[in-house]
C-alpha cells in the first residue's frame, strides 16, 4: 500500500512536468524515469528555495516565480496598467507612467538585475528596463512594488540593460538603436558618421535606491545589444556587444551582416568618473521623466528634468576601447572573476572568449588595430583568451555555475550547451523546446552563483502544453546543474515573452517583506483614521469621499447630493492592520479598474456619473463571511438638483 501510494503521489506530481503518467508514448522519457518529479516538488505549506523574476516582455511587467515548483506568485505591475492592483489607474500611481511623451501605459520588459553587494546578490532591488520608450525602473524588494521609474534620454530601444555593477553603484542602459542626438530633422539616408548611441550610466543611492542619471557616453552610431559589468579584477569596466557597425539603415538582416567582426566596447567607467571630476563633460538639454512613489504619502510624483551630464567617447583617450568579436555577438557575460567576457556571436561557428587580463596589457602597449571614429580597436588575437569551437547554431547567451563551468543558448538548433572555463571543451549538451533565447543561473550574473539550477526561457512552445489557439505561452524549462550533466525536470509556462530573468535565494528576502502599512505613518493627504473622521465635500463639482473600509464595512455607506457631471473622488483607507487583509472597490459606471487596497494605505480612483439613479458601490477582494454584505450606494441627481450632499457613518 505504501509504495502504490508512493507511486500515486509521483504520477500527480508529474503531471505539472514533461510526461503524464496516462501517456505510454512519453512516459519512458519523462519525469517517472528520473527522480525529477521529486525534485521540483514542494510540498503544501512547504515555501520555494528561490524567488525567480522573470521579465514580462511585451507585457511590460515583471512575474514573480517559485523555483524549483514554477508556481506562479505575483505579477508586479511596472511599465504596464495593470487592473488587479489599480496600478496606472488610480490617481496615486498614474504619474509613474508619465513621460516626455506624455502618460505611456505599456512598455517591452525585458532584463531584470537584482542589486549587489560585493558582488552577491543582496535582494534590496531588482532593475528592469523599458525597452520602447526608454525607461529603467526599480522594484523594491519589501513590498515587491515598483519605487521608481527614470526615463532614459537621448536614447531609443533600450536594450543593453538594466545591469548593476558589483555594489550596485550604477544601472547602466545603452540604446539599441542609434539616432540623431540631439534629435532633430535629418534624412535618415544620412545616418553614417551622424547618427549618435548613447550608453547611460543611473547612479543609485545606496540608502533609498533613489536613482539619478550620473552621465551618458557618447558613442558612434552602432547598434548596442546587451551589457554586463566587470567584476573583481574587472571592476571598474562595463562591456557592451555592438553589431551594426556598418551602420546600415536599410535591409539591416543582409546590410548589418557584412562585417567580419563587430565589437565589444570596454567602458571604463571609474575613467569617466575621473573626467567628470575634471571637468570634461558638458551639460546638454535634454527632456526626460523622473518618476517616484513615497511610501508614506502613497502617492507617485512626476517631475520633469531638462538636461544631462555627456561625456564624448571620441574626444576623451582611455574612455572606451573596442574589442573584436565575430559575428553580430548578442549577449556579453563575464564569468565570476571577472577575467573572461564572453561574445555571443549570432552568426559566427565559434563562441569568442576575450581575456580581460590580455585586454589591459594590449590598452598598456598600444596594440591597436586602427580605430573607429576615434576610438582604439585592440588586436583581436592580443585580447582573446579562448574559443569554443563550433558548440552550436545561433549562441545567444551565457551565464555561469561558479565551478568553472559556462552554459550558453543556442536559438537555431535549440539547446543550451555546458562548457569549460579556460580549456574551452564541451562537456554536455541538453536539447530546449523549443529556440531558446536567454538563460539563467540565480546569481549567475554575480560573483557568486548558486550553480543548483539553470531556467532556459523558450521562444516556441509548440507541443508543451494544451493547444490555445495560435498564440501559445511561452516556455520556460528548469534543469538541474548540480551534476557533470544537465537534467531537465520541469517546464512551466510564463507571462508574456520572458527575456531574461534574475533569482535569489528566498532566505535573502522572505523575512523582509512588509506585511502591512502602518496606519499611524499614513501621510497621504486624504487618509481617513477613524470611521467618524469619514466625510463627503463638494468643492465644486468636485465631489471627496473621504472613506474607510475594514471588514465588513465601507464607512460611508450611502450617500445623496451627487449629482450627473460630478467628478467624484473616492479616497479610500483600509483601516485593517492585519497581515493580508487587503480590501476592494468598484463603483458600477466607473471609467476605471477597481482599486485593491492593502492594509494601512490609501488609494483614490475618479468616478464621473453621466445617468441619474441609485448606483451600488461594493468590495472586489473576498475578506470575510460577510464580505457580500460589504457593499455601499451613491444617489445621483439630475444636474441642477438643489438636494444637498448627505452620508451615513457608522454610528447613525
Amino acid at each position: 500500500m505504501k509504495t502504490k501510494f508512493k507511486l500515486l503521489l509521483t504520477c500527480s506530481v508529474a503531471g505539472l512536468l514533461l510526461a503524464g503518467c496516462g501517456d505510454s508514448k512519453k512516459s519512458n522519457k519523462g519525469a517517472l524515469s528520473t527522480n525529477a518529479a521529486e525534485k521540483v516538488y514542494v510540498a503544501p505549506g512547504e515555501y520555494d528555495e528561490y524567488y525567480g523574476f522573470f521579465s514580462g516582455g511585451f507585457s511590460g511587467q515583471l512575474s514573480v516565480y517559485g523555483l524549483p515548483s514554477g508556481r506562479l506568485f505575483k505579477v508586479i505591475p511596472v511599465f504596464s496598467q495593470d487592473p488587479e492592483k489599480a496600478y496606472g489607474y488610480s490617481e496615486e500611481t498614474k504619474p509613474m507612467l508619465m513621460t516626455s511623451h506624455g502618460f505611456i501605459p505599456w512598455d517591452d520588459s525585458h532584463h531584470p538585475d537584482i542589486s549587489q553587494t560585493k558582488g552577491e546578490v543582496d535582494g534590496r532591488w531588482i532593475f528592469i528596463n523599458g525597452n520602447n520608450t526608454p525607461r529603467i525602473a526599480r522594484i523594491d524588494l519589501e513590498d515587491f512594488s515598483t519605487a521608481e521609474i527614470l526615463e532614459i534620454p537621448n536614447s531609443a530601444g533600450n536594450h543593453s540593460s538594466s545591469y548593476v555593477t558589483e555594489n550596485t553603484e550604477y544601472v547602466v542602459a545603452g540604446t539599441r538603436f542609434s539616432v540623431p542626438i540631439p534629435q532633430r530633422d535629418m534624412s535618415i539616408k544620412d545616418y553614417k558618421g551622424n547618427f549618435k548611441g548613447a550608453l547611460s550610466f543611473i547612479s543609485v543611492d545606496q540608502e533609498s535606491g533613489e536613482m539619478d542619471l550620473s552621465f551618458q557616453i557618447l558613442m558612434p552610431g552602432f547598434n548596442y545589444d546587451l551589457s554586463h559589468p566587470g567584476r573583481g579584477k574587472s571592476h571598474g569596466w562595463f562591456f557592451f556587444t555592438t553589431y551594426n557597425t556598418e551602420e546600415a539603415h536599410s535591409l539591416l538582416e543582409v546590410n548589418a551582416s557584412q562585417n567580419d567582426k563587430d565589437f565589444i566596447a570596454a567602458v571604463n567607467w571609474k575613467k569617466a568618473e575621473e573626467y567628470i571630476k575634471a571637468g570634461k563633460g558638458k551639460k546638454m538639454p535634454a527632456k526626460y521623466a523622473h518618476n517616484k512613489f513615497d511610501n508614506s504619502t502613497h502617492m507617485a510624483t512626476h517631475t520633469m528634468k531638462d538636461e544631462v551630464l555627456v561625456l564624448d567617447a571620441t574626444e576623451l583617450p582611455g574612455l572606451v576601447y573596442l574589442l573584436p568579436t565575430p559575428k553580430s555577438p548578442h549577449g556579453c557575460d563575464v564569468d565570476p572573476s571577472g577575467e573572461y567576457i564572453v561574445g555571443n556571436g549570432k552568426l559566427s561557428a565559434n563562441l569568442t572568449v576575450h581575456s580581460f587580463t590580455k585586454m589591459l596589457d594590449a590598452i598598456e602597449n598600444k596594440k591597436f588595430d586602427g580605430d573607429a571614429y576615434g576610438l582604439p580597436i585592440l588586436k583581436f588575437d592580443d585580447v582573446l583568451a579562448g574559443v569554443v569551437e563550433q558548440p552550436g547554431l545561433g549562441p545567444l547567451h551565457t551565464e555561469f555555475d561558479g565551478k568553472g563551468n559556462a552554459y550558453t543558448t543556442f536559438f537555431i538548433s535549440s539547446e543550451v550547451v555546458k562548457w569549460k572555463l579556460g580549456t574551452w571543451e564541451i562537456v554536455d549538451r541538453k536539447p530546449t523546446y523549443y529556440s531558446v533565447g536567454h538563460l539563467m543561473i540565480p546569481g549567475g550574473n554575480s560573483a557568486k552563483p548558486d550553480g543548483k539550477y539553470m531556467v532556459a526561457m523558450n521562444k516556441i512552445t509548440k507541443d508543451r502544453y494544451l493547444p490555445v489557439g495560435p498564440d501559445l505561452n511561452h516556455s520556460a524549462q528548469l534543469y538541474d546543474i548540480t551534476g557533470d550533466k544537465m537534467e531537465l525536470i520541469l517546464d512551466f509556462p510564463t507571462i508574456g515573452e520572458p527575456h531574461y530573468a534574475a533569482a535569489i535565494k528566498a532566505d535573502k528576502i522572505m523575512h523582509k517583506s512588509r506585511q502591512i502599512y502602518k496606519l499611524d505613518e499614513n501621510k497621504h493627504p486624504y487618509v481617513t483614521k477613524n470611521p467618524s473622521e469619514a466625510k463627503v465635500v463638494r468643492k465644486g463639482n468636485e465631489v471627496h469621499i473621504n472613506m474607510t473600509m475594514i471588514r465588513s464595512h465601507f464607512t460611508p455607506d450611502n450617500i445623496e447630493g451627487v449629482k450627473v457631471g460630478d467628478k467624484v473622488f473616492f479616497h479610500v483607507t483600509n483601516l485593517e492592520q492585519d497581515f493580508d487583509v487587503p480590501h476592494g472597490l468598484a463603483m458600477l459606471g466607473a471609467n476605471t479598474t477597481e482599486l485593491l487596497v492593502t492594509p494601512g494605505k490609501t488609494e483614490t480612483f475618479v468616478w464621473e456619473p453621466k445617468q441619474v439613479g441609485v448606483w451600488p458601490f461594493y468590495c472586489t477582494d473576498f475578506c470575510s463571511a460577510l464580505h457580500q454584505e460589504m457593499q455601499g450606494y451613491i444617489r445621483v441627481s439630475p444636474a441642477d438638483s438643489d438636494i444637498e450632499l448627505s452620508w451615513s457613518l457608522d454610528d447613525e
